[in-house]
């Protein structure tokens, strides 16, 4: 099964799509990985889909990632004694640790390590950044704040602190909880929510110990800040435009989303743009024409992957909103313009092998007219730099682990087999022609750029450039 554009797509599941008809019809329509948010449902939902996904990865023969999303710490504040109270723009309202319910004046707060990061002139926002405070005195136990702009406040609405580094883990012991079962099940990502700094990825990659990679969802303001230490440490990026549309003036998500695909381009790790992409699609069996700019935006921006969160998990059209995914995408990339804007913004080459024999074949393949480029991998190092060449040559990925193909399903353009390693050299030639005539990259008598490294199975190794011819199969 060959998808027919670069740009994958992530489909979250939920209450709309956890039946076996649906996510294969998802899987068949264009989703390639599949998203268990482990913010709602518990674990017997999730590993039901977990089920549902590795049967439906035999019945199709192809790698399908499967990413499970950590919640993450939930910063709330406590209750009122009489229900919603108003604040008046300019009056004064104390966050404390005191449990009792609050009022017109004061709230709990539950969160000493935020109370503890504060300080005079700190920014909250409450209820979705609905209502804005900002901190005029600090204490031991409590902030006094002056409501910039006010409004109506319930029970137990969110809190953000944008100008703030939390002195907090970004694991929660429910967190915890779900890493050590996505581990057990055997999932391919996991995504780390409320990341501020590159210590925050260091401390989950010392849970997670190779079992799965790691994306940092860049969803507050510090992690922006931090960007290029986070990018170096994460496996892949993730630009969670929900949440971070609330930390930072709205108008600036754009530019910082542009700002964060063009790192990650850089460095050669996947990045994903998510959220609210299709939005209307929850309801409408059709987008709005700014939804579609949306997605073709960050497709021609060079992003790996677009993810669908509520539209796949809870809407009414999940099956539409993939196919309309996938058919923006693949319009998007018959784009003239796209192939410009994507080779005009080409990373910078590192002294290494691996960069050189694959911006090598990049350009081999494009001079000789190669019908693909065919890379070995066994980690999946070689293939990510293949991806990092955003080659319009297609590149078909042949590994001997079942973990690195689907690892690199989120990638852009890659094309993995699960197959056994080469025996020797006549047999790394033979296998990569037969495999690209077989899944339908090359013809008899076209020819393919072999990418491998010597001596085979061993990581790292890649050394080796050599064309060859398809002949008759």
């Amino acid at each position: 099964m060959r998808r027919q554009r670069k740009t994958k797509i992530i489909a979250t599941l939920g209450p709309a799509s956890s039946d076996a008809e649906t996510i294969e019809a998802m899987h068949f329509a264009g989703a390639d990985v599949f998203r268990l948010n482990f913010s709602h449902g518990d674990h017997a939902d999730h590993a039901a889909r977990y089920q549902i996904i590795r049967e439906l990865e035999e019945k199709s023969r192809r790698p399908i990632a499967i990413l499970a999303d950590l919640q993450g710490p939930k910063i709330r504040i406590g209750s009122f004694a009489k229900g919603p109270v108003m604040l008046e723009n300019g009056a004064a309202f104390r966050l404390d640790l005191d449990k009792k319910p609050g009022n017109a004046t004061r709230v709990s707060l539950p969160h000493p390590a935020v109370l503890e990061s504060l300080e005079d002139g700190s920014i909250l926002l409450l209820d979705d950044g609905k209502l804005r405070l900002v901190v005029t005195r600090t204490g031991k136990d409590f902030v006094d704040c002056k409501v910039e702009v006010g409004g109506k406040i319930s029970d137990r609405k969110g809190v953000s602190v944008p100008n703030a580094v939390i002195r907090m883990s970004p694991l929660t012991d429910k967190d915890r909880r779900d890493l050590d079962f996505a581990l057990e099940l055997g999932v391919d990502w996991v995504a780390l929510s409320f990341v501020q700094r590159a210590e925050d990825i260091a401390e989950i990659k010392k849970l997670v110990a190779g079992r799965a990679a790691v994306m940092a969802k860049i969803e507050k303001p510090a992690a922006v800040d931090n960007i290029d230490e986070i990018i170096d440490l994460a496996d892949a990026i993730m630009v969670a435009r929900g949440d971070l549309g609330v930390e930072v003036p709205v108008q600036e998500v754009p530019s910082i989303q542009k700002h964060i695909i063009a790192r990650a381009r850089e460095a050669g790790k996947p990045v994903v743009v998510a959220t609210q992409m299709l939005e209307s699609m929850i309801s409408s069996p059709v987008p709005t024409r700014a939804e579609v700019t949306d997605v073709a935006n960050a497709i021609y921006d060079g992003t790996d992957t677009v993810m669908l969160s509520a539209e796949s998990a809870a809407g009414s059209y999940p099956l539409e909103a993939v196919s309309m995914m996938s058919s923006i995408a693949e319009v998007t990339e018959k784009d003239p313009i796209y192939r410009s804007v994507i080779d005009a913004k080409h990373g910078h080459l590192e002294a290494t092998t691996a960069d050189a024999i694959s911006a090598a074949a990049a350009q081999v393949a494009r001079t000789i007219g190669a019908a693909a480029i065919v890379t070995y991998t066994t980690s999946g190092s070689t293939a990510l730099r293949a991806a990092r060449e955003r080659c319009a040559v297609p590149v078909l990925v042949l590994t001997p682990n079942i973990r690195t193909a689907r690892m690199l399903a989120l990638a852009w353009g890659l094309h993995c087999v699960h197959t056994p390693d080469a025996e020797n050299f006549a047999d790394m030639v033979n296998k990569a022609c037969k495999l690209a005539f077989a899944e339908g990259f090359a013809r008899a008598n076209q020819r393919v750029v072999i990418m491998a490294g010597v001596p085979f199975g061993t990581p790292g190794s890649t050394n080796i450039l050599r064309i060859a011819w398809v002949g008759e199969q």
